[in-house]
């Protein structure tokens, strides 16, 4: 049973970024044809914002295990998480980033939540995942049963 599921859909400004590219195909193609130049710019817009959506990685808190986009780890093996917003956050996915570490950050979604693994033959020291809802995560996975981990 899951206790915590967060999908990191893009933000809306996305699409807006992506629509500029009707405006340069239209630019790029009017000596050609404004209809040619038109029709370019909504495939390659439908064609960011259509893999923006499908790339959203989900987190996922359940089944005794912790999942964030194809990777999963027992909770068995999770330490401590620590929360981390604002100048922390930047720093956590910057300076402080550990290169060793599993990653799933969002460059739209600021906050994030460290997560420490205790598995001494991991050579992965913590995840840090990029979540709207970090707090929520964190209690998920404290207060979730560390058995029945699978496989």
């Amino acid at each position: 049973m899951e206790s915590y599921r967060e999908r990191l859909w893009p933000a809306p400004w996305i699409a807006l970024i992506a629509a500029l590219a009707i405006p340069a195909s239209l630019l790029t193609f009017a000596p050609i044809s404004v209809l040619v130049g038109a029709v370019v710019g909504v495939v390659l817009a439908l064609g960011v914002v259509g893999a923006a959506v499908l790339s959203a990685p989900t987190i996922v808190v359940g089944d005794g295990m912790l999942r964030a986009g194809a990777a999963r780890v027992p909770l068995s093996l999770v330490g401590e998480t620590v929360v981390a917003r604002g100048d922390e956050a930047r720093l956590a996915r910057g300076q402080h980033l550990d290169a060793r570490a599993f990653i799933v950050l969002r460059p739209d979604v600021s906050p994030v939540l460290r997560i420490a693994l205790t598995d001494p033959d991991d050579p992965t020291p913590y995840w840090l995942l990029s979540t709207r809802r970090p707090e929520d995560l964190a209690a998920a996975i404290a207060s979730a049963p560390r058995t029945g981990a699978g496989n």
